[in-house]
């Protein structure tokens, strides 16, 4: 069952480019582009081939250069928003591909780092495009990616919800669903993948009113893909909306909005990986931590302190 409108999907990206801040609008997307730049650059070697999957206007790749990778491959849905994706550094081979995240290209065994910067969450099958990435991973292949996590725009959702019950007597989804953390280690689980580091972090953004937030989100291409979405809303429901927002959550003339981020690095199996020791094998028990000093003079062990000193 398909929640996202893949291809308005696709239109919102292109119109976002004729918004009149576009690539004003990118400061959350450049933020978390550049922390997944300096994640991969944490990896002590260099990728022949990397995979910028979404690639938007640049945010990730624009940081990328020789000594990351040989070749990067940018790849995204909006062939307009393609053209307009800022490049890689000097010395680094570019290939541009127009793709779809749930109908990948590659072949298998071809590629050696793929990562994704805040666009899996418009994926409807996800285990399916987890699956595509991790056959087309070399073996030891890594895959890295950040994606909005279900806190994201709490804020916004509940004080469109309270309006809408209040002006309507119902309520429709103006926020998208967004993923869990438990959900994304058991999808990379049962595709393959091993190693995995997951982890959330939130970036609180301040603005004026509800409107500037909206505004900000169509310039980056984020407003609401869901296929059950409202396409109309009514002016009456976005005042009673920005006001309710305002009363609940405003603070010192200014609104927050959260954007909770899930990040993960993971990789494909390999024999040169390292892997756990023997179950039963472990000397000693947790149960004992409190002697741990009294086990180690047992065992003729130099002692901790005098170790570190030295």
């Amino acid at each position: 069952m398909n929640i996202f409108d893949r291809r308005a999907k696709t239109w919102q990206k292109e119109r976002a480019l004729y918004h009149p801040e576009n690539e004003l609008c990118y400061y959350l997307k450049d933020e978390v582009g550049y922390r997944l730049y300096d994640n991969l650059s944490d990896i002590m070697r260099k990728f022949s081939t990397v995979v910028d999957l979404s690639c938007g206007r640049g945010s990730f790749s624009k940081n990328i250069g020789p000594e990351i990778t040989d070749e990067l491959i940018l790849c995204e849905s909006s062939e307009k928003l393609l053209e307009h994706c800022v490049g890689p550094k000097n010395g680094v081979q570019v290939k541009k591909m127009v793709v779809d995240e749930e109908k990948l290209p590659f072949a298998p065994n071809s590629i050696d780092a793929i990562v994704s910067n805040l666009s899996l969450h418009w994926v409807n099958d996800l285990p399916c495009t987890f699956y595509q990435i991790f056959h087309a991973l070399k073996n030891d292949g890594v895959f890295l990616a950040s994606i909005f996590g279900g806190d994201t725009l709490y804020e916004m959702r509940s004080s469109f919800q309270l309006a809408e019950l209040e002006r309507l007597g119902g309520i429709s989804p103006h926020v998208s669903p967004f993923t869990r953390v438990r959900d994304i280690g058991n999808l990379l689980n049962q595709c393959g993948f091993t190693l995995q580091t997951i982890d959330t972090d939130e970036i609180i953004i301040g603005y004026p009113s509800l409107f500037e937030l909206m505004s900000d989100l169509k310039g980056m291409g984020e407003n609401n893909a869901a296929i059950r979405r409202c396409l109309h809303l009514n002016r009456d429901t976005m005042l009673a909306a920005a006001a309710i927002y305002e009363n609940m959550y405003g603070e010192e003339g200014k609104i927050p909005a959260t954007f909770q981020l899930i990040n993960f690095i993971t990789w494909k199996p390999d024999p040169s990986q390292p892997k756990p020791i023997r179950r039963g094998s472990a000397e000693f028990s947790l149960k004992d931590i409190d002697k741990v000093d009294e086990i180690i003079k047992k065992k003729g062990h130099v002692d901790l302190n005098e170790d570190r000193r030295q």
